[in-house]
């Protein structure tokens, strides 16, 4: 239940909402979108190559991209051509990466630009402005641990609060408490690391 101030503090805020190719947590993800749209925040899709083309066992990349479509009312940014203009324009007050995967984490940290999420991040910060980063990753406490800490220490970035997803079958597993999205974004927009970082 999102309480009656963050409701407040989002309505009529530009959100653009990155969807990376963690499907696992697509209903996760899709679901705080759904409560962003229903805080009168005015949201734009993007979407990674992965995650705008794949067919999974946890549904058609078709019923995916009409999904987030109809929430936003607006078509997807799906190439970098599309995603350049969102730091010259302006576009948003705030651009959350839901689900963020460990291959998108790692390319931010090393500054790789060659997806329409990782564009949108380098076009938006360009001006200062937040990123809020949902992480879905079986790698997160070994591989790409260094690159989460990396960004933690950086401007304009911010964290979902994390938690283990499976700490017996999958222990360097990690993921963010979808729940805590819209707090978050407030958090972020107010340029605050919202806390506990790790639940």
């Amino acid at each position: 239940m999102i309480s009656d101030e963050i409701l407040e503090k989002l309505r009529g805020k530009r959100i653009g909402f990155a969807v990376c190719g963690s499907f696992c947590t697509f209903s996760k993800a899709f679901a705080q979108l759904e409560a962003l749209k229903a805080a009168g925040a005015d949201l734009t899709p993007i979407m990674s190559y992965n995650a705008f083309s794949a067919d999974t066992k946890f549904g058609t990349a078709e019923s995916h991209r009409k999904f987030l479509e109809e929430i936003c009312g607006k078509p997807i940014i799906s190439d970098i051509p599309a995603a350049e203009p969102i730091g010259p324009k302006r576009l948003f007050d705030l651009l959350i990466i839901a689900p963020c995967t460990g291959n998108t984490i790692s390319k931010l940290a090393l500054d790789i630009i060659d997806t329409p999420v990782t564009m949108a991040v380098k076009s938006h910060i360009r001006n200062e402005r937040p990123v809020l980063i949902a992480l879905s990753t079986n790698d997160a406490l070994s591989g790409c641990a260094r690159n989460i800490g990396d960004l933690m220490n950086r401007r304009c970035f911010y964290f979902v609060p994390i938690c283990q997803d499976d700490s017996e079958k999958k222990p360097r597993s990690a993921a963010a408490d979808f729940t805590k999205i819209p707090e978050a974004a407030v958090a972020a927009l107010e340029g605050r690391q919202l806390q506990p970082i790790l639940q």
